[in-house]
């Protein structure tokens, strides 16, 4: 495929067709030994576990990965260039660009799509860490948690989906469903704490954003998105949006981040405050999300700022533009 550039028409989007897409900075990134994550369909699980810690830190401190991008998730090409396509995540913000999240992904992992297929009024959002997507009765896809896809049909024990391989077929068990008008219903901070402590010893794993391994701001990203609040993908960003809270009066729910040189350099890391003096945080690669107190440790002393996103429930109940309500039944 000859380089080219791309500008999307409204009558047309591309969208994520493997199960987690990483996103690499540059083609050349991809190094012989991540082949598992670059083809179609690709296995991100297998591909996780054969890397040592080395290997994991490379794909860090070599500036390889920038971040994933869930099945269907949409994107904007600007450019082909070979097997690779440069994107643009509207969904994960991001201030290298103001469309969203900037990378390459392998072209074999994108589909282009109908927009009169995908506008659907009924989404469904994996809530299990793990759902099974059957397509033509016969192939499946396991679909991380926090997946969205457009509903076609409501069956009871099973919800019809919209996938970039045509309509498939989900659990309902493992699935929440939602008015796309409204939005995914928006919880406390309490919520968000809990979300984040179900992931508890899952592993580390730079620009990750799956159940498959989260870094320090794809978990804070994804603790807000299962409770219906998009945030910046990155912890610079998301440390300049949300509300100013002062350190001495942070609630669980609250993020925390941290900063070199004492707290007066640049932003590092961020945690989610459980309560009690407590973070819940991916802390590095080679251990995994881990509940701690921040008590005589270097994130005491590197504790710069806190942000809050998530709203009370009075808030979120009495405010009409920020209510959330789930989607009837009657609607199916």
């Amino acid at each position: 495929m000859s380089q080219q550039t791309y500008e999307q028409t409204t009558n047309e989007r591309y969208v994520t067709c493997v199960s987690v897409a990483t996103v690499w900075t540059e083609p050349l990134s991809a190094r012989r030994i991540d082949a598992l994550a670059l083809h179609n369909p690709a296995h991100v699980d297998q591909w996780v576990k054969q890397l040592d810690d080395t290997e994991k830190l490379a794909l860090c401190v070599e500036n390889r990965i920038q971040t994933q991008l869930l099945y269907g998730e949409q994107v904007l090409v600007t450019e082909w260039a070979g097997d690779w396509a440069h994107v643009i995540i509207p969904t994960q913000p991001s201030h290298k660009d103001r469309r969203g999240y900037p990378g390459w992904v392998p072209a074999c992992q994108l589909k282009q799509i109908s927009n009169q297929d995908w506008l659907q009024p009924i989404g469904a959002i994996v809530r299990s860490p793990f759902a099974s997507l059957t397509i033509h009765n016969e192939s499946s896809i396991h679909l991380s948690y926090l997946t969205i896809l457009p509903v076609k049909r409501h069956h009871g024990s099973t919800t019809s989906v919209v996938t970039p391989h045509g309509i498939g077929y989900v659990h309902t068990q493992d699935i929440e469903l939602f008015s796309k008008a409204d939005g995914i219903v928006r919880s406390n901070g309490e919520s968000i704490v809990a979300i984040a402590k179900s992931y508890i010893g899952l592993d580390y794993l730079w620009g990750g954003m799956s159940a498959y391994g989260y870094d320090c701001s794809g978990l804070a990203y994804a603790a807000h998105k299962a409770n219906g609040y998009q945030i910046a993908r990155d912890a610079g960003d998301q440390v300049k949006g949300g509300v100013k809270v002062p350190l001495d009066r942070i609630l669980p729910g609250d993020l925390l981040f941290f900063a070199y040189q004492n707290g007066k350099g640049r932003i590092h890391h961020v945690g989610i405050y459980s309560g009690n003096g407590d973070m819940l945080h991916a802390p590095q690669t080679g251990k995994g999300i881990e509940q701690i107190s921040l008590a005589n440790t270097m994130y005491e002393t590197e504790l710069c700022a806190a942000r809050r996103y998530w709203q009370e429930e009075e808030t979120i109940e009495n405010g009409k533009s920020n209510s959330r309500s789930k989607p009837s039944e009657e609607i199916f």
